[in-house]
């Protein structure tokens, strides 16, 4: 069947589960969610989605599933091939916290609801760059050296996992605030190979239906 993903083109969370789609070459339609115009606050879309946060994957009969993280766990169970999470208890738990490191520590203290609140409470664009570029510092900075241990070519051994997943979407935020990543070499590598895949190519924001043109 074909899945129905509602998304919005730069949002980092629906970029995550586009790239596991992908990878696991599901068929899925994009349902776009503008945050920006905040039609996630829509009467419409907080009856799919009473968080009213994206990303909603529909997988049929009325089921509706929310988080990310969760969707992507999902998808592993649902669809274990190609796998997204290594076979040995270990170092499954070394790619969920990988993955963790952004869902978890960097993206929610980043995202456009938290940038709003501190615009609320005073937060100048410089203020606002400031805080953003500390906490995907701090992220990065556990990655690099969890990536150096664990990585070989991929953020977690030879081939993609749920932690590129993650860490593709993070970089092209901190990207967007203007950071360099090249002082995280092993993380920069991991992501430069993830970004050639095809699956990761299609997800980009700037291939998305709802992808607003510079």
């Amino acid at each position: 069947m074909t899945y129905r993903l509602y998304s919005y083109w730069r949002a980092s969370a629906p970029f995550r589960v586009r790239i596991g789609l992908n990878l696991k070459a599901l068929a899925y339609d994009i349902v776009p969610v503008n945050l920006a115009e905040g039609e996630q606050g829509s009467g419409i879309y907080e009856a799919l989605n009473p968080q009213r946060l994206l990303p909603t994957l529909e997988i049929g009969d009325g089921v509706r599933l929310t988080q990310s993280l969760a969707i992507l766990e999902w998808l592993e169970e649902s669809h274990p091939e190609p796998a997204l999470l290594p076979a040995d208890p270990t170092g499954r738990a070394v790619v969920r916290a990988m993955a963790e490191v952004v869902a978890c520590d960097i993206h929610p203290v980043n995202n456009m609801r938290i940038m709003k609140a501190i615009t609320g409470l005073g937060g100048d664009q410089s203020g606002r760059d400031a805080w953003t570029r500390r906490w995907i510092s701090d992220g990065f900075d556990a990655l690099e050296k969890m990536i150096a241990r664990h990585g070989d070519g991929f953020a977690f051994g030879s081939t993609p996992t749920l932690a590129d997943c993650c860490l593709v979407p993070q970089v092209y935020n901190a990207r967007r605030a203007n950071m360099d990543i090249s002082a995280w070499p092993h993380l920069k590598a991991a992501y430069d190979r993830a970004e050639t895949l095809d699956a990761v190519v299609a997800a980009r924001p700037d291939n998305q239906p709802d992808a607003v043109k510079a």
